[in-house]
């Protein structure tokens, strides 16, 4: 199994980041929990994720996602 371990979709639509209560995303192959908000990424360790501030990384520029302007 390529990434780890899979992690619960049920648990994925109820978890949120701890530091803006918005939504996470989640990236199989990094194992980590994205929170474009907050600019952070959560690790996930053998299946669980660990939803610490202080263990998450800062994303870097080229991993933020660009907001979408809406279509005319």
């Amino acid at each position: 199994m390529e990434g780890g371990p899979e992690i619960d979709p049920r648990l994925l639509e109820i978890l949120v980041c701890p530091l803006t209560k918005g939504p996470l995303r989640y990236d199989r192959e990094a194992q980590e929990l994205i929170s474009e908000e907050a600019g952070l990424a959560y690790p996930i360790r053998d299946g669980i994720p660990i939803m610490l501030v202080d263990e998450a990384r800062a994303l870097r520029d080229d991993e933020k996602a660009t907001k979408r302007l809406p279509s005319p």
